[in-house]
This record gives structure tokens, sequence and C-alpha cells, in this order.
């Protein structure tokens, strides 16, 4: 068996805000030109939202801001349409229904729909004003597999990987605009979510000047595919197949460590003081299709 996704990842710089999408349309048509196969193309964080900055002022980002139902969503999805692609576009400022900011990530199928909308539950506080999300997203691509999203600092919190895993996903994406020193620690953080989750974990950064680029594609035991070298404005091209996580999380990590089979029904749940909540050992699997 063999469940194919061929992926572009595109570290690129982000677009202003005030720009046109004519000129997204142009360098995603350009892209499939380029990779006639591509199935699933994602673009950075905040790739169609760039202010001037860093770091952008609430207004700006305020200003960026559009509902999921406004004019930028509906030219994408017909965007994704128009090529018959799974799009994620990077994320957006939006305005939530009572005035809300949110920095989410959208995900538009091939036939021009939108079909999903994450919203960054972990902010990096204190330098951004952006609303917390509310709950994690997994979007199923029918006769491929499940993509879950988490956007950029959502990487630093355990808890968001472990919790898209088992809600089924076999990809995360992670759209990320890092602009700091602190890159290095997210190439360790996304090989060790992948490990951890027997998922394949998706990278992408913004390019330079601003984004410290360095995107990656990391397989279910944690080794990097692909990577770009620097900031400089790249597209990581490749075909995940999804089976390979079935593989792992079968025979194991190395042929050796099946996490996810760890509990038996006869164990006791084991309580998590952190969270008020516990490891029940008869909900611990993964969600399957």
């Amino acid at each position: 068996m063999s469940r194919p996704l061929p992926i572009a990842l595109v570290q690129a710089p982000a677009r202003p805000a005030t720009a046109p999408l004519s000129v997204f349309t142009e360098d995603v048509e350009h892209l499939l030109a380029r990779f006639p196969h591509t199935r699933l193309a994602v673009y950075p964080e905040l790739h169609l939202c760039g202010v001037d900055g860093p770091p952008a002022s609430t207004k700006q980002l305020q200003e960026a801001a559009e509902p999921m139902d406004g004019p930028r969503s509906r030219h994408l999805a017909e965007l994704a349409g128009d090529l018959g692609i799974w799009l994620m576009p990077g994320t957006v400022c939006e305005r939530g229904a009572n005035g809300g900011l949110f920095n989410t990530a959208p995900v538009y199928s091939p036939d021009g729909r939108l079909v999903a909308a994450y919203r960054k539950i972990f902010p990096w506080r204190p330098h951004e004003p952006y609303d917390p999300g509310d709950r994690f997203v997994v979007v199923e691509l029918p006769g491929i597999g499940r993509v879950g999203i988490a956007i950029c600092y959502d990487a630093w919190f355990p808890e968001v990987a472990r919790h898209l895993a088992w809600l089924g996903a076999e990809v995360i994406v992670n759209p990320v605009m890092t602009t700091t020193a602190d890159r290095a620690q997210e190439l360790v953080l996304a090989r060790a979510n992948a490990i951890v989750n027997q998922v394949f974990v998706l990278s992408v950064n913004a390019a330079g000047p601003v984004g410290t680029g360095r995107s990656l594609v990391v397989d279910p035991e944690g080794r990097v595919r692909s990577e770009a070298p620097d900031s400089a404005a790249t597209t990581l091209t490749d075909v995940l197949d999804l089976d390979d996580v079935t593989r792992v999380r079968t025979f194991g990590t190395a042929g050796l460590n099946r996490m996810w089979d760890q509990f038996t029904d006869a164990d006791t749940p084991l309580d998590l003081p952190l969270y008020g909540g516990r490891i029940d050992p008869g909900r611990w699997r993964p969600r399957t299709g």
C-alpha cells in the first residue's frame, strides 16, 4: 500500500498586506507550472499579511484582518479550485465575529472550498497581540490521509502535536515566521515532535531579509528528508508516503519503539496534576479513518 502526497513548501518573504492577491495567484500558478504534480502547497506564517516591522503594531494587524468569509478567503478558495490543489497559503490575520484578532491558518480544497481554519493557540507573548484559538484542527484529505495544523510557537508546546496526532494527524504542517536566533531550537523541536508522535512534520519559515528560513521536512522517525540551508527564497518539494506513519507505528521507531501501544486496558489511569486530567489507557491510541 502507498498513500503518496506530493508537497511543495515555499520559503518566501511575506507579501505586503496591501498587495493585490493577483500577485499571489501568479506565484502559485508559477509554482504549479514548475512542479505540476504538487497536491499540497504550503506557505509561511502571515505570508499574505506582511506589515512594516517586526514587530508589527496591533493597528497594522487589525487593518490587515478580514473575516474568514471575506473577499480574501473567497479569492483563495477559487484559486485552489482553479488549480485543483490543496492550498495552505500561510496564515492570515482574521477578524473574529466579536472583534477578536486571530492568527489563522486556512485550508482550501481542490474543489474550491474553505474546509478548515486553525487559530493559533499559543501566540508568542508578549510580542504578539492575537487572541488565542481554542481548538485543535485536523483536516481529512480524502484518499490520502489526515493533516494537522500548528502555527509557529505552537511547536514549543508538546500538547499541540500530541493532540493532533491523537486526533489522527499523520502530517503536522507548521507555518512559521521566525525572525530570531531560536530557529536552531525550532529545528530540534520539529524532529522531536515527529519522533515522539510518529508523524511527518513540515516546518516552512519565511525567507530573508526578515525570516531566518531553514524550512524542513521531517519523517515519522525524525529523519530530515530535506532542508533549506539558509534564509534564501526557495521551494522544498517531496512526495510523502503517509503509509510510512502506519509502518512506523506498527513496527516501531528504528524497529523498536511503539509509544502508541504503551498502555493496556488493564493499566490503571495515570493522573496528570498539571492538567487536572489523566491518561486513560482506553483512550490513548490515535484515531483512525
